[in-house]
């Protein structure tokens, strides 16, 4: 039994660090224009460096990519620790975690990669749809008045936890599935606010 949860949570961690590894960013910015995101603006390879420099006619295949990898990662883990061995949404976050992970720190791009909103969002559409419209609205609050995608990236990351705390407990869940979710909520919008610690500083300046 116990080699079984080592394998399904090495296959389930393995599984989501490689989704989140390939940075459809810097893919289609090679593809499409035959550059690197990366070499342009900030040096990210996330959304908002890649429309600032190219527009908007393929940032929403950037959208799509990122998000259904995180997807695929969640779905790795629901039926490798989730459909397997019972851990329900434990496995969903499980996945979710190394797939934002694995976009923050790319194997294949030398451990440089993005900060995770839309990975962290399509883990969020597969975890929790209900919630992502929500969360879209508290970003578009923060973003349309100030125009900084940062304060609503932070902002939306904060409110995640606790709006995963209040649905939980709306919809009657045992307490061990409230705390499950509300624990993984909180380390995905973590990490995410965490790799906004430099916005975070301008911000404050």
């Amino acid at each position: 039994m116990v080699k079984n949860i080592l394998l399904a949570c090495v296959l389930t961690a393995a599984g989501g660090y490689l989704l989140g590894s390939i940075l459809f960013g810097v893919l289609i910015s090679k593809v499409m224009y035959n550059d690197d995101v990366r070499n342009h603006g900030s040096g990210n390879a996330g959304l908002t460096n890649f429309y600032r420099n190219y527009g908007a006619k393929c940032a929403p295949m950037v959208i799509a990519f990122d998000m259904l990898k995180a997807v695929g990662a969640v779905l790795l883990g629901n039926y490798f620790l989730g459909y397997l061995l019972g851990w329900g949404a434990a496995g969903k976050y499980f996945g979710a975690l190394f797939c934002v992970i694995g976009h923050m720190f790319p194997v294949f791009y030398g451990f440089k990669g993005g900060k995770g909103v839309l990975v962290a969002a399509g883990a969020i559409l597969a975890v929790q749809p209900v919630l992502l419209p929500v969360l879209a609205l508290i970003f578009l609050v923060c973003l349309v008045p100030t125009g900084m995608v940062s304060l609503g990236s932070i902002t939306m990351a904060a409110a995640y936890p606790v709006l995963t705390l209040v649905y939980s407990l709306l919809r009657g869940l045992p307490t061990q599935d409230v705390v499950v979710c509300t624990v993984g909520a909180a380390i995905v919008g973590g990490m995410v606010i965490w790799m906004h610690r430099t916005n975070i500083q301008r911000i404050r300046d």
